[in-house]
Parts: structure tokens; C-alpha cells; sequence
């Protein structure tokens, strides 16, 4: 129904508009009575073959809804009622900030993908935080974080430790992104002794804390076998929980969509089926390359269960949807957890 009726009158309208609709639709709808319960009945999935214990948390099931879409935490309750393990809010940096100028949002659906050039656009990480203080659904909470744009890369490390300090009570697990292509030279920070250093401090902070939580670290697809290879060397060095591969991608090859319009649309980090294989081969890479020493949490291009199983079969403990989510539906998670309990994976 979502496929054949529903997305097509939604893509007809502008990608953020119909993003702040969806909002606002899920908001009311869902304090309707009965309304939660119902909705959890339906996407909801349950089986011990599906729980997994991964950086010292118990998941009730692996599928994860990626940072990106519940930028500020105002719809945990409600998207929980949809079947996830897991979701991660983000990215949120110490100070508010609009982003990017509109139109920032692209859909391209000869590629079922998405460019997007948001700028970690969100109303702030202390927000955030009250919001989650408030959340009633025990969904397990990622805390995905960043840098304000005006932050030199230089002063990196004292925004990500205020967005630290700022959500650690509030969240299950840290993600440090230093890999979107929409904050002017943040990906420089992955070089390989930035991002040691940044890494150090943040877990040195950390492990100051009563309890503390994992700290995880998002890559671009982007990265060549060396630079992994570097990648592989700080997380032992530095002792974070894992890795999330992979964020979106600059690259612009092998595309349906025609040129022109590519051109049209411009800068952006490119998400959905375009980097499907490239995700996978980066998980494949890290997790051959450490000896399964790390957990990888796995997103980019999973539309359909066969996406999710081969991501997990490559070496991902957990995965993430985003781009699959707006394309294929809310009933996705069920679908993708109704197709790994078949294959006991």
C-alpha cells in the first residue's frame, strides 16, 4: 500500500516539507487512543533469535533507524512504535544552527537515493537531551554528534565533549561523526592524527564517568584501503566501542539519474542504493582486516531484507536504515526482521 498509493503522492511534493509532515502526521496520529499499542502490535517483531548483545547492550532486535531522521529527538516515542532496536538522534552540535540554505533535500528516484546537503541543521544537543528525559518508550538511544560549522577543526574536540557532556545521561551510546561532506572540512578531522587525538579525549572524558558509555565512529564510504587500514589502528589505539559504516558518499558515478540533473542538484553527500556495494565492501574490509576485533554497525543502500542479510553476513553486528525507510516504508524493520528470523541469521 505505502508503495503503490502512498509514495507517490508524497513524492510529489517537496522532500522536507513532506519530512516535516510525516512528523507532524506520526505526532497526532499516535496520541490517538489505543493508537501506540496498536501500531506496535502491527510492526513490531519479537524473537530470541533476533536479540543481540553488542558493545555491552542488549538489542532487542538489530535493525536501527539511522541518524539523520529524528534530528532532535522529538519523535522517539512514536518511531519506536515501529519496530526498530534501535535509533540514533543526530546529528546535534552544541549551539543550534539552521544549516544549509533550501532546497537541501533531493530525491532521486531512478536510483531510490537520496542528496542531501542538511549542514547539521538541529535546535541544539542540551534540547535534545531534555526531550529525551521525557521519552516514555525504553527504545535504546543513540546519541549521534558533530561540530558547529564556525568551530574551527582546530577547536574541534571541545564541541564534540560538550555534546557529550550535554547527552550522557540521557543516551545508550555515543557516534562521533566526523565523515558528513555538508559541514565545511569536517571530513579532515579523519585523518588519521586528528582523529586519534580527538578520539583520546573524548574517551578519556568518558571513562572519567560513573558510567560510561560507548563510543562509537561513523566513516565515509569514501575512504580508501589505507586510510581503513588507519582506521582499524585508532580504534585499537583509542579504545572506542566500533565503527558505523558507512555515511553518505560524494561520489557520482554509475547513476541513473541524468547528468543534468545531478549538475542541477550539486554539492551533497549521496545516500540510498547507489552505495549499497561500497558500504558493504567497507564492512567487509574493517571486520577482515581487525579479525571481527570491533563491532561495525552497517548502513547504506539497505532496501530490502537481502540488503540487511548481506550486511550482516559481511561483518556487521548491527545495521541502520534511512534512504530505505522513505523509500520502502514504515513496515520495513518488520520486514527485514520477519526475513532474518527465516534465515536464523
Amino acid at each position: 500500500m505505502y508503495q503503490a498509493l502512498i509514495r507517490p503522492i508524497l513524492f510529489r511534493f517537496d522532500p522536507e516539507s513532506v519530512h516535516h509532515f510525516t512528523f507532524n502526521f506520526l505526532k497526532i496520529s499516535l496520541k490517538l487512543p489505543f493508537a501506540r499499542s496498536i501500531t506496535r502490535h502491527f510492526f513490531s517483531v519479537s524473537h530470541p533469535s533476533l536479540e543481540r548483545e553488542v558493545f555491552g547492550l542488549r538489542f532487542p532486535n538489530p535493525v536501527g533507524l539511522a541518524a539523520g531522521f529524528d534530528k532532535n529527538a522529538e519523535l522517539v516515542d512514536e518511531l519506536a512504535c515501529l519496530g526498530f532496536g534501535f535509533i540514533e538522534i543526530g546529528t546535534v552540535t552544541p549551539r543550534p544552527q539552521p544549516g544549509n540554505e533550501q532546497p537541501r533535500l533531493f530525491r532521486l528516484p531512478a536510483d531510490k537515493g537520496l542528496i542531501n546537503r542538511m549542514g547539521f541543521n538541529n535546535k541544539g544537543a542540551g534540547p535534545a537531551a531534555a526531550r529525551l528525559r521525557q521519552r516514555k518508550s525504553g527504545v535504546l538511544i543513540g546519541g549521534n554528534i558533530g561540530k558547529n560549522k564556525v568551530t574551527p577543526n582546530e577547536n574541534a574536540a571541545d564541541d564534540y565533549l560538550a555534546c557529550f557532556h550535554d547527552l550522557k545521561d540521557t543516551v545508550d551510546y555515543f557516534v562521533v561523526n566526523v565523515s558528513s561532506p555538508n559541514t565545511p572540512n569536517l571530513r579532515a578531522l579523519q585523518e588519521k592524527e586528528p582523529l586519534t587525538q580527538l578520539l583520546l579525549r573524548l574517551q578519556q572524558e568518558n571513562l572519567r564517568q560513573a558510567a560510561p558509555k560507548p563510543i562509537l565512529l561513523k566513516i565515509a564510504p569514501d575512504l580508501t584501503d589505507s586510510q581503513l587500514d588507519d582506521i582499524v589502528d585508532i580504534v585499537r589505539e583509542t579504545g572506542i566501542a566500533g565503527v558505523i559504516a558507512t555515511n553518505t558518499t560524494i561520489s557520482r558515478e554509475n547513476l541513473h539519474t541524468p547528468k543534468s540533473r545531478i549538475d542541477a542538484i550539486g554539492a551533497g553527500g549521496l545516500s540510498g542504493k547507489p552505495v549499497t556495494s561500497r558500504s558493504t565492501e567497507v564492512i567487509r574490509y574493517l571486520h577482515q582486516k581487525s579479525g571481527g576485533a570491533f563491532p561495525i554497525i552497517g548502513v547504506g543502500g539497505i532496501h530490502s531484507p537481502e540488503d540487511a542479510l548481506e550486511k550482516l553476513k559481511a561483518g556487521a553486528s548491527l545495521i541502520q536504515v534511512y534512504t530505505g525507510f522513505i523509500y520502502e516504508g514504515p513496515a520495513q524493520a518488520r520486514r527485514i526482521c520477519r526475513y532474518l528470523i527465516d534465515n536464523q541469521q
